[in-house]
């Protein structure tokens, strides 16, 4: 079964390399094609995003009120997440979704016997960067000078995966930035160690398919955030309700003829 699904990606290379007349470029396009797939989920991961950013303060309270009973801070959190329809899982999906495909591509780079793209002869990017099969530590063996390009696409793979995590920085007092802060330097220091060793293809596809995950978690964030108005906008206001006390009337008393 992997097999056929290593098969179907270089076919689908492959195809589109003899309409494009470029390996890199071939890449993209099969990237491009894979954000529009997954865009419904990436809709809904931003959806969550911005829930989440909706409920932070009420998160922060049940945090602070049950600090000391973490079963019951759990079950509060669950509830605030029922009542939010937020669901925690929603923004690691597209992530999940994309791990096969890079794990597809790397090995697919890399060859199986000279049977995929390792027998190509001329497997560059518009020899921006001269071979995709090839990694920065391999292209390091020929000197620094030639293996600028792949370095500038390694550092390019480690930094625009991090991205959304900077532009939600603001967003998070200061405990939740230094926390977000120690994470990306750990994430970044492994995604240079991973990408130190893979073929610049998949660097390629990853790096353009993070920039792309940028565009669209903005342009989704745009459209939820349009939507929460339009709902909050079409809510009837609340009648202000006003208690009247009316004071009983005293009988009146009669005079005794």
């Amino acid at each position: 079964m992997w097999d056929m699904l290593k098969d179907a990606v270089f076919y689908c290379i492959t195809f589109f390399h003899d309409i494009c007349l470029d390996w890199g470029l071939a890449i993209i396009v099969i990237t491009v094609i894979f954000r529009l797939i997954i865009t419904p989920l990436m809709f809904k991961q931003s959806k969550a995003t911005y829930q989440m950013q909706k409920i932070q303060p009420l998160i922060k309270q049940v945090q602070e009120r049950y600090a000391g009973d973490q079963v019951r801070q759990s079950e509060e959190l669950q509830k605030l997440y029922a009542e939010a329809k937020f669901n925690p899982l929603a923004s690691c999906i597209p992530m999940l979704i994309q791990m096969p495909i890079f794990i597809l591509l790397f090995q697919v780079l890399r060859g199986d016997g000279g049977k995929y793209l390792n027998n190509v002869t001329d497997c560059s990017f518009y020899g921006i960067v001269p071979n995709l099969v090839e990694s920065p530590a391999g292209a390091l063996a020929d000197g620094i000078v030639a293996a600028i390009p792949y370095f500038a696409l390694l550092l390019l793979f480690a930094f625009l995966t991090f991205i959304p995590s900077l532009m939600t920085m603001n967003k998070a007092d200061k405990a939740q930035r230094q926390q977000t802060l120690i994470m990306m330097v750990f994430m970044t220091l492994m995604m240079l160690f991973i990408g130190w060793s893979s073929p610049a293809g998949v660097l390629l596809f990853w790096a353009v398919s993070s920039l792309l995950a940028i565009i669209q978690q903005q342009v989704s964030l745009a459209i939820v955030k349009k939507q929460d108005a339009e709902v909050e906008a079409a809510l009837p206001a609340a009648p202000v309700q006003v208690t009247v006390e009316r004071k009983q009337s005293k009988k009146r008393q009669h005079k005794k003829r």
